[in-house]
């Protein structure tokens, strides 16, 4: 039943560090997940934070579903995702000691069919590390090409 969605965020590996990987699943209405397996999503500005040892995704834009009507849903609302306890714990320990925070990396459909979020507790790059990434990106491409 897998739609082959995946949708990436491209800026977060550029402005975060990313230490640590997690797939989370996220709480969506009917019209949304319809909206995600079109592709409508935007990972603008978007991030996670933790209320009452919940996890929950700030400013995910999910476009409205054409075909709702009055069962639609307001694009940039918070969504919980859903993680075990332990995780949780972890997580937020991470966040309060070190000064870290998660960020959406990537979201798709899984084989079964649910929507899933990829989220990377990351630390924020300072410009000569956003310099670093750009040339070891271009060497990169360069030896792709003499490869070619």
């Amino acid at each position: 039943m897998s739609d082959n969605v995946y949708i990436k965020n491209r800026p977060a590996t550029f402005e975060y560090a990313i230490e640590d990987k997690l797939t989370a699943g996220i709480m969506l209405t009917g019209s949304e997940i319809k909206s995600v397996r079109n592709g409508k999503v935007s990972f603008n500005d978007s991030y996670c934070f933790f209320t009452n040892n919940e996890l929950w995704l700030k400013s995910l834009h999910i476009a409205e579903y054409v075909n709702a009507g009055s069962a639609g849903h307001e694009p940039t609302r918070e969504r919980k995702l859903l993680l075990n306890k332990k995780e949780l714990t972890k997580w937020s320990n991470k966040v309060k000691e070190k000064g870290l925070t998660i960020v959406p990396l990537a979201m798709f459909i899984n084989e079964k069919g649910f929507a899933k979020l990829e989220i990377g507790l990351g630390k924020g790059k300072k410009l000569h590390d956003k310099r670093e990434s750009i040339k070891s990106r271009d060497v990169d491409r360069e030896i792709r090409r003499y490869l070619k």
